[in-house]
């Protein structure tokens, strides 16, 4: 019987949060420069409680499944395919 999870590549961690990090970092900064003149006078707890859930719905349901299917080549150390 073979083992099917020895023929899969294994998914660098590095690169992922690489290619995560170079995504997330321009789209936080996006947010706050259109979220702070809109907050201003309000508590950072006030601010952090509406920038959050932006944030976390936008990489769980946006940024994240579109870097994996974008870059998953690249991700998991294969050639790119270009079809």
């Amino acid at each position: 019987m073979s083992n099917p999870t020895a023929s899969r590549p294994t998914p660098s961690k590095h690169r992922l949060a690489l290619l995560m990090l170079l995504v997330i970092y321009p789209f936080v900064t996006a947010i706050l420069y259109v979220l702070m003149p809109l907050t201003e006078g309000w508590p950072i707890w006030a601010r952090t409680a509406l920038l959050a859930p932006i944030m976390v719905l936008s990489i769980v349901y946006g940024i994240a499944p579109a870097i994996h299917r974008h870059f998953a080549w690249f991700i998991l150390r294969q050639p790119r395919l270009l079809a």
